[in-house]
């Protein structure tokens, strides 16, 4: 019976490779498109954390 249902093993630099060969592929058909600047929405920073009072606590210098 395991003749019939030989599973290949796979290495993991081969698979990684196999993978990155299909971005490429993608990216050359222009199906990768979707992260692209551009696309709508646009980027904001995310850096919106209120300034803290650590020097008034501590004396400052």
């Amino acid at each position: 019976m395991s003749e019939n249902k030989e599973v290949k093993k796979v290495s993991l630099a081969d698979a990684i490779r196999k993978k990155l060969e299909q971005k490429k592929q993608q990216a050359a058909s222009g199906n990768a498109n979707t992260f692209q600047a551009g696309s709508g929405k646009t980027l904001k920073s995310q850096n919106n954390i209120k300034p803290t009072n650590q020097r008034r606590r501590t004396g400052g210098s």
